[in-house]
């Protein structure tokens, strides 16, 4: 007969194990590395980003690594591209992308001073016919890294929304941003090139060369550069929710979970963990309100606590858990930035950091209302009376996607009968039922407006792979 071994303490070798696991499982869930030896400060919102980034740009001496979603043609963007076209014209290496989608309207012309100067803009995923929906992945990344010594990852692009509208009463976007010196700017450069690379020929070999490290602090820190499908933040966030054992408190401007996540936190909060949720009170798409606030019953109910931000958008993309551990950048949430598009955030681990994180989400909650179960089981939220909005203008397609997912995910579950639904979601699927019978009706009564649109997609279609297949064969002949 076996016998189980006396139970005994963790002690010495033990911790030392222990902690080496979860070192290893932060690596590899997340595919980054930790690496010691960085400086990082927090800065919140645009007031203390923007300058930031502007001095960075002023004082680099080599090489300048722009990265960002939305660049606009506007006062702020117009302020970065002449401080970028100054620093090129004195011999600075200036290197750009911006998304194709992100900056739409923000073309060459914007951009001339920065190329007349010796600048390069290069355009992530520009739309192309014969891809149709190569588009919806894109670079969400927002990052500045100037001579591989100091760089900025965040969740702030630039544009004059961010600073607000104190004429018209707007007030400016609350979103989290981080400086980084130290040998992880190395790896700002790396997921700088990776994206660069992307769009056109490599970096050249003296641009892409990595700076050598210095130490430039004690803190510990991984930038998690995730791909389409690669989905590191995700897996990390997944691993942090069920390993936090005190406090867990997010920020997130287009709030979307996947079931596994949202089971995650539940978990959490039965299991006696303090789980926060702060997201945007605002939408700019009224419509969407209803299916936003639908996720928030399967989280009250297990007793993850829901807040909204009073003022104007929310942008921000935080974490921090137990005190000891944060994360800020661009990934939101939801399923478009898990697996879809190409983020970048940083993880990192120092007690004194975590604490200026959760400084900072408590006073942030000193603006929010907190969102809760009426006895009758019915999500209370503030009057649009008593709490002051502004239109976010910026974001809406997320939301959009985001409304989208939570949909299907629904109408999924009615179909698939894979899971239980609840009764917050019995609005958003009267809305999809709407859907099927409309188009229903359509087809009865006026069948041509059907058959033509399909007739031209299948012509589109067919025509594309034929292109696709002509360029496929001239380029194996080329070779041969």
């Amino acid at each position: 007969m076996n016998t189980l071994p006396p139970s005994r303490s963790f002690r010495g070798a033990d911790i030392r194990d222990l902690r080496g696991v979860a070192q290893r499982a932060f690596t590899r869930t997340a595919g980054a590395p930790l690496v010691e030896g960085n400086s990082v400060r927090l800065l919140l919102d645009a007031t203390e980003n923007f300058p930031a980034w502007l001095a960075a740009i002023e004082g680099a001496k080599e090489t300048i690594f722009f990265e960002n979603y939305i660049i606009r043609a506007d006062s702020t963007g117009a302020k970065f591209r002449d401080a970028l076209a100054a620093r090129a014209r004195d011999g600075v290496k200036v290197r750009v992308i911006q998304d194709w989608l992100g900056s739409l309207g923000t073309g060459r012309k914007f951009w001339a001073p920065l190329i007349n100067a010796g600048g390069i803009v290069r355009v992530h995923n520009v739309a192309r016919w014969d891809s149709p929906l190569a588009w919806l992945s894109r670079d969400h990344r927002k990052s500045i890294v100037v001579d591989g010594r100091i760089g900025f990852v965040s969740g702030l692009c630039v544009s004059d929304a961010w600073l607000g509208n104190p004429k018209r009463g707007v007030e400016p976007w609350r979103d989290t941003g981080v400086e980084i010196r130290g040998p992880l700017c190395a790896d700002i450069v790396r997921a700088f090139a990776h994206v660069w690379d992307e769009n056109g020929s490599p970096l050249s070999a003296d641009l892409s060369r990595i700076p050598e490290a210095h130490s430039a602090g004690e803190m510990a820190a991984r930038l998690i550069a995730t791909a389409p499908n690669i989905a590191g933040v995700y897996r990390l966030d997944l691993l942090i929710a069920s390993m936090a054992s005190h406090r867990l408190w997010l920020t997130d401007a287009y709030f979307a979970g996947v079931p596994a996540y949202v089971q995650a936190l539940r978990s959490a909060a039965h299991d006696g963990v303090d789980v926060r949720l702060l997201v945007p009170g605002g939408s700019d798409l009224p419509w969407l309100r209803p299916l936003s606030t639908a996720g928030y019953r399967p989280l009250l109910e297990a007793g993850v606590r829901v807040f909204e931000w009073n003022g104007s958008m929310l942008h921000a993309k935080t974490a921090v858990a137990d005190g000891r551990w944060a994360r800020v950048g661009s990934t939101n949430l939801n399923i478009a930035s898990w697996l879809n598009n190409w983020e970048l955030d940083i993880a990192i681990e120092d007690e004194g950091f975590a604490a200026k994180m959760e400084a900072a989400y408590e006073r942030d909650l000193h603006h929010s209302t907190e969102v809760v179960l009426r006895q009758r089981k019915r999500i209370r939220l503030p009057a649009a009376e008593d709490v002051p909005r502004s239109k976010p203008g910026g974001g809406s397609m997320v939301r959009a996607a985001a409304g989208a997912i939570r949909i299907s995910r629904t109408v999924g579950a009615a179909v698939l009968n894979h899971r239980v639904l609840g009764p917050a979601e019995a609005a958003p699927l009267a809305l999809s039922a709407m859907v099927p019978l409309a188009v229903a009706i359509i087809a009865v009564f006026f069948p041509a407006v059907f058959a033509w649109p399909i007739a031209l997609i299948l012509l589109w279609l067919g025509c594309t792979l034929l292109l696709r297949a002509w360029r496929l064969r001239s380029t194996g002949r080329k070779k041969q």
